[in-house]
């Protein structure tokens, strides 16, 4: 069996792209088994925008899951908003997993938001000012949600790590290498290479790249171009895991 999965991140949602977002969303919904976003559900967080996507989403039969991004914390209504995207369907993603079967495929998605902490030599450490030592156990935090996460769908045909920061440099090059530390951090793919998931999406990479991995566990930027008119596809098979990415997005 086959099931085909289109992604999308940073969205950005608001009263205004409302038009352009049913558009998308029916055409994925006709296309595609399964639906994910990754993070930047909304233009600033506010639950108002959150109720507009979740108009948008209400009547799709098609299972939605996603995680938030930085835009989605910016107005520090976190409940609300919540609240707002699950009144729409959307399955979200906190620092958890869910499962679904689609065409008799057991789907697993493991999300969490993810942080930021740079890579390689830029890497930051657990030292220094209380404030900076809170940020990178905020990181931890989120590397060990996706440890949890993918532990528990280790039985599932079709696996996936859905996060809206990025585990690795190769599907951020393009970005500005100065601004790499508030893109992600490379410690998110600790548990990626452990678990050895069938595909990670994220966003927020605006400028990066499309495709990369960690390994040979590929990684899709899904965010890597804003405003985001387009889902991309994605084939998987039980037991082979991706046997198909897009070259081109679809047009909603």
């Amino acid at each position: 069996m086959r099931i085909t999965v289109a992604a999308a991140g940073d969205i950005h949602c608001s009263e205004e792209e409302r038009p352009r977002l049913q558009a998308a969303f029916a055409e994925a919904a006709r296309r595609a088994d399964l639906i994910l976003l990754a993070g930047d559900l909304t233009t600033y967080g506010e639950p108002e925008q959150g109720a507009v996507l979740a108009d948008v989403t209400r009547e799709i039969e098609t299972p939605i899951f996603a995680v938030l991004g930085n835009h989605d914390w910016h107005a520090d209504r976190h409940e609300e908003l919540a609240a707002a995207l699950r009144d729409g369907g959307i399955r979200l993603l906190e620092r958890s997993a869910e499962t679904c079967t689609v065409n008799g495929v057991s789907v697993g998605v493991a999300g969490t938001k993810g942080f930021v902490g740079g890579f390689s030599d830029t890497l930051l450490p657990d030292f220094g000012e209380p404030l900076l030592r809170r940020l990178y156990a905020e990181t931890s935090a989120e590397v060990a949600a996706l440890d949890r996460g993918l532990r528990s769908i280790q039985d599932c045909d079709v696996r996936i790590v859905l996060l809206h920061y990025a585990p690795t440099t190769t599907t951020i090059e393009g970005e500005r290498e100065t601004i790499w530390a508030f893109l992600g951090s490379e410690r998110l793919a600790v548990p990626v290479a452990e678990h050895r998931p069938s595909v990670v999406f994220h966003g927020h990479g605006h400028g990066g790249t499309f495709a990369g991995s960690i390994g040979d566990i590929p990684v899709f930027n899904v965010g890597a171009a804003v405003p985001v008119k387009d889902f991309w596809l994605f084939g998987f098979e039980p037991g082979r895991g991706l046997v198909e990415a897009p070259e081109e997005a679809v047009r909603a």
